[in-house]
């Protein structure tokens, strides 16, 4: 059939719902299995076989290797029309007192990106049943993504430098690599420990951020017998942090400034003056043209370390995110069937510019398409801290599973109206070209060396 009617709509939401209720058991479990095995981004070998296989059962052709570790699977309608993406995360973060932490590597599901898997796989095993492929008008597109997470930037410039990749998370690499080229259309569903009562919640935005990599060069020297004759790079990195504290004050609220960073190497001995450091810094705001004066400002202080102990200062500015921008149609789309599906309180709506203080790369994909990132509140603790578990996996893997279920057969139904209405009002801030274009002009390193 070239349509669907509203009684058939009805008809195959229901059995997409049947089909996730009879799988719930096996949906809780594949999230629990990749929680097991924690990974960092584009290191997510064990997890990524193990969605691979996941889907090749469900009868999928799956492409690997995207960016290292991540896969596409693509289920094609009888009819033509738009791709809708299903996206889900594969990598965990480093928290080694978490305490299912891995004991060797620290990694750790401290944010809950094994339930996308868990959801991701719902969705996949409801819409694979074979009365579905005539009611599509378009195609669906399973995507699972590495490295959303933005850590271990050396790691990854390392890759970068020997060719294995070029941007630093998944979602920006893969659309580099053109992943996203035949997708118009992208929704996921994020775990929460505190959006508030409700089990879901859509709406709001996200900063943008960029990354320093800040590399002190001094001169060594023994600490207890010539310290006059070094220039102390960890006194450097410490001025510098101490004159970013300074500037705090001059930071806009409306804004939404976050400037945070760590000394991942702050020497190698405690008897000799520490002659070269690396200090990781991070700068968000609302947007990628807000942060810009900021990030000079940091920029600066950065420099005043040098100047004050007489050493360089190398910073190497690493492209960050984007600010997330939900597409309202999609938006309301997701709220309308969580209220069919699960009850009338069961999602909450943030305004459109209500900003969350941490960053995703699902902005990234949000400056070239229309996307939705809702959040399933089921979680207890704080987000990337020691304390964060999912409590309730039925609302963090099932409930969205059926939300976004349901989500994509309306948009792909009755040849595909409802989406191609979306792409019709949607006008995105980037083409794939542009985005990779700016991207590109985001990394810059400059040497200041004090005289």
């Amino acid at each position: 059939m070239n349509s669907s009617t509203s009684a058939e709509l009805a008809e195959l939401r229901a059995l997409a719902l049947r089909t996730i209720d009879g799988a719930t058991r096996d949906l809780i479990a594949a999230a629990k299995t990749a929680y097991s095995t924690p990974e960092t981004g584009f290191n997510e070998h064990k997890t990524a076989a193990f969605v691979q296989e996941r889907l090749q059962s469900l009868g999928f052709v799956v492409e690997t290797g995207i960016a290292r570790t991540g896969m596409k699977a693509v289920l094609r309608g009888a009819n033509p029309g738009p791709t809708v993406a299903v996206i889900a995360e594969l990598d965990a973060l480093r928290v080694p007192t978490h305490p299912d932490a891995d004991p060797d590597t620290g990694a750790t599901h401290a944010c809950g990106h094994h339930a996308q898997i868990g959801s991701m796989l719902g969705v996949a095993t409801a819409l694979s049943q074979p009365e579905f492929k005539d009611a599509l008008s378009g195609n669906i597109a399973f995507i699972i993504t590495p490295a959303e997470e933005f850590i271990e930037i050396q790691e990854r410039l390392t890759l970068k430098e020997s060719g294995e990749l070029e941007f630093l998370s998944g979602k920006q690499e893969m659309i580099r690599l053109g992943t996203f080229d035949d997708v118009d259309m992208a929704m996921m569903v994020h775990t929460s420990a505190g959006n508030g009562d409700a089990g879901l919640s859509i709406g709001g935005t996200s900063n943008a951020h960029v990354s320093h990599q800040v590399r002190y060069l001094g001169r060594s020297a023994h600490a207890g017998g010539a310290p006059d004759q070094g220039v102390n790079a960890l006194q450097a990195a410490m001025f510098a942090n101490s004159a970013i504290n300074a500037q705090r004050e001059t930071f806009r609220e409306s804004d939404v400034v976050r400037v945070h960073g760590i000394i991942s190497n702050g020497g190698s001995s405690v008897n000799a003056v520490p002659g070269e450091v690396l200090y990781e810094g991070r700068v968000r705001a609302k947007s990628v043209e807000a942060i810009e004066p900021i990030a000079e400002r940091v920029i600066r202080c950065y420099r005043a370390g040098a100047l004050a102990m007489g050493g360089s200062v190398e910073v190497q500015s690493v492209a960050g995110y984007h600010a997330l921008r939900q597409d309202l149609t999609m938006q309301r789309l997701f709220a309308a069937n969580a209220e069919l599906i699960l009850g009338r309180d069961s999602i909450s709506v943030l305004p459109s510019d209500q900003t969350h203080g941490g960053s995703t790369d699902m902005g990234d994909l949000s400056t070239i398409m229309p996307v939705i990132h809702p959040y399933a509140n089921s979680a207890s603790g704080v987000g990337h801290g020691h304390d964060y578990l999912i409590e309730d996996y039925d609302r963090a893997v099932v409930a969205p599973a059926k939300v976004m279920a349901a989500t994509v057969l309306e948009l792909l139904s009755n040849d595909a109206q409802l989406a191609r209405e979306t792409l019709v009002k949607h006008k995105p801030s980037l083409t794939a070209e542009k985005y990779v274009a700016v991207q590109r002009a985001r990394f810059t390193t400059e040497l200041y060396e004090s005289k």
